[in-house]
Formats: C-alpha cells, sequence, structure tokens
C-alpha cells in the first residue's frame, strides 16, 4: 500500500504535463528513482515538459549525478539549451535552522528542599489568609457506560459556595437551569469539596509525611513553575472517596504540585488515588487549578477550575468544576445564578518551559 500511494502522486505530473519549476524538477528526479521509474519513462516526460527558469549548469550536473539513465541525462541536456534565454531560478530562501534552547538546569537538592519547605509554609496557612467570600460553582458532570470516553452530560449544577470563617458552606441553587432545594450532601452521583484549603492543607502537614521530588519546570499560564511529584501512603492519608455514599474508603495517593517560582505560591495540584483492588471504585482522580482573582481590590491565589474522574467497573464519571464571581461575604451580597459558558480549554493549559 505504501508503494501503490507514492506511485498514484507520481502519475499526476505524467499525465497533467504542466510546466515546472527547477525545484519542481528536482523533486520529479528524486521520486522517479524511489518509484524505479525506467530510464524511458523519465526522458519521455522531460521532453514533453517545458521549465519556467533556466535549466543553469550546476543544476545539470547535479541531476545527471542523481544514478539517472543515459536518456534522462540527453533529456536534461536538452532542456540546459532550451531554457537558455528564460530568466534564472529565484535563490531558494534558507531555512533557519530552529535554535533549540535548553531548559535551565533543576535546583540543587538544597534548593529543592527550601522551596517544598517555603510551598509548606504557604500550604498551611493558606485557609487562614483567604478572606470571607461567596462565589458560584458550576458542576458539569458527565458519564460514559462504555468506557471509551463518548461521554454523555448527565446534569449542570450551579452551586452558592460560602467561605466564612475557614469553613465552606455549600447551597444547591439550580439543577440544570431549574431551582431546586435539594441539599448538596443529598445530591445523587458524585460531588466534590475541600478546594478551599483541606486539600492543600492535608498535602503539606507532617504528620501526611508525603515524599516530595522535584521534577521539572513548567509554564502556568505565563508563569514558570517548578513541578515536584509526591506520594502519601495509605496510613497517613485523610483523602476519602465515597460510592454511593454508602461504602468510604481512605486510599494513598500520588500527584503533582506545581510551586511559583518567585512567589511560592501553589498553583496547581493533581491527585491519583490507589484504590483498593475490592472497591467498586477503581479509579479516582482529581486535578485542581488555582488563579490569582481580585475581591474587593485584592489579589488572592483562589481555585479557578477542577476535575474529577472515577471509573467502576466501565463506567466513567466526570465532573467538571469551575469558581466563578468571587465576592466578598456580606449579608447583602448577591450573584445571578445563571449558568455560564464554560471556561476555555487553554485557561488551565500548561506550555512549554519558557527559556
Amino acid at each position: 500500500m505504501r508503494w501503490l500511494a507514492a506511485a498514484l502522486l507520481f502519475a499526476v505530473p505524467m499525465s497533467a504535463q504542466t510546466r515546472m519549476t527547477v525545484e519542481q524538477l528536482r523533486s520529479f528526479l528524486k521520486s522517479s528513482m524511489d518509484l524505479h521509474q525506467s530510464d524511458i519513462q523519465v526522458a519521455g516526460y522531460l521532453k514533453k515538459s517545458k521549465l519556467t527558469h533556466r535549466l543553469e549548469p550546476r543544476h545539470f550536473e547535479e541531476f545527471s549525478g542523481m544514478s539517472v539513465g543515459p536518456k534522462t541525462v540527453e533529456a536534461l541536456r536538452d532542456l540546459l539549451t532550451l531554457t537558455k534565454e528564460l530568466p534564472a531560478a529565484p535563490t531558494p530562501v534558507p531555512v533557519a535552522p530552529k535554535v533549540v534552547i535548553p531548559p535551565p538546569a533543576p535546583p540543587s537538592a538544597e534548593e529543592q528542599k527550601e522551596i517544598i519547605e517555603k510551598a509548606r509554609e504557604y500550604g498551611l496557612g493558606y485557609s487562614k489568609r483567604l478572606p470571607d467570600f461567596l462565589c458560584m460553582q458550576v458542576t458539569r458532570r458527565y458519564v460514559d457506560p462504555s468506557g471509551l470516553e463518548f461521554w454523555r452530560n448527565a446534569d449542570t449544577i450551579t452551586t452558592r459556595l460560602s467561605y466564612f470563617e475557614q469553613k465552606e458552606d455549600y447551597k444547591v441553587m439550580t439543577i440544570n437551569g431549574r431551582m431546586t432545594e435539594v441539599p448538596y450532601q443529598k445530591l445523587d452521583g458524585s460531588t466534590s469539596s475541600g478546594e478551599f484549603g483541606s486539600m492543600m492543607k492535608e498535602l503539606f502537614e507532617p504528620d501526611t509525611q508525603a515524599r516530595f521530588e522535584w521534577q521539572r519546570w513548567a509554564t502556568l499560564r505565563g508563569k514558570r513553575n517548578h513541578v515536584y511529584t509526591y506520594y502519601v501512603a495509605q496510613p497517613n492519608s485523610k483523602w476519602t472517596v465515597s460510592y454511593q455514599r454508602r461504602e468510604v474508603t481512605t486510599p494513598g495517593y500520588r500527584g503533582l504540585v506545581f510551586v511559583d517560582r518567585d512567589t511560592f505560591e501553589v498553583t496547581k495540584i493533581t491527585l491519583d488515588a490507589d484504590m483498593p483492588p475490592s472497591f467498586p471504585v477503581q479509579m479516582a482522580t482529581t486535578t485542581l487549578d488555582y488563579d490569582s482573582i481580585e475581591i474587593s481590590g485584592s489579589k488572592f491565589m483562589l481555585p479557578l477550575r477542577a476535575e474529577v474522574r472515577m471509573r467502576s467497573g466501565k463506567e466513567l464519571m466526570k465532573n467538571e468544576v469551575e469558581f466563578r464571581l468571587y465576592r466578598k461575604f456580606g449579608a447583602d451580597t448577591s450573584i445571578k445564578f445563571d449558568t455560564p459558558e464554560a471556561l476555555g480549554a487553554d485557561v488551565t493549559a500548561e506550555q512549554p518551559p519558557k527559556p
């Protein structure tokens, strides 16, 4: 099949008899050799062809040295004579070689430890630095019974999330655009919580004994980040997964943590649970992105987007969670709970490291 495709490409210029540039002549001769075309066929085509520019002696020497047959050499010699009054072929513009800038060297072992300790200090004090606020949480839940990631939107839930005195409170406002009184804790299907500090705090708590290892540089939303891998053993884990609100397990987990190079703020956490083989949920992962968001004139690093994935048997479940319309907490603070368009995929995209 590979040879057939190439042969069909070769047949187009043979039948069309179009005018050729010198560069196209060069490509034609190379293709004729790759396809093992006979000397008679190639020479016959050249005799019926016209060039758009002059064939220079240097071209003749190059082309006749391509192991072409004698009849082809004779046809090239004729082109050398027939095109001597034509303008010279334009000089190909040289392509500048791609400059590959190597990424900066990783921090030293001592620097890596210092970075984690500064990130730990940030993570343990994160909740205390947050103001009291309100925001809208939009959760788009998807299912795929086939296990092949043919996702179907199950529902879209908007929730009024209040953060007051370092505690989160969730009030479901609408499901698929309709007002509802269903408590957040009574929602069917998969839900998540802990994005506002507890997930980060538990990762960095000394009792968790997470093992960190510097992995690479990354650029996230335009800023250079350290990326560390981490691992939390099951006996030290506080992260729970529930199945149909009846069965609960506390698995160990591993993942990545992104730390801003300049501020040592945590900008992203991924989590991949080591699920027990006997538990109905065989896979559970979470990705949480933070971004600098303004509340009442001050900037805070707050959750921007989260994605939770789970698998039970063949069935897949996915929650895409967005946090919108942050407002300072107050008795008269209001949020309009119209379901907004989903954030673009590039909002949380990780780019190659900048030099």
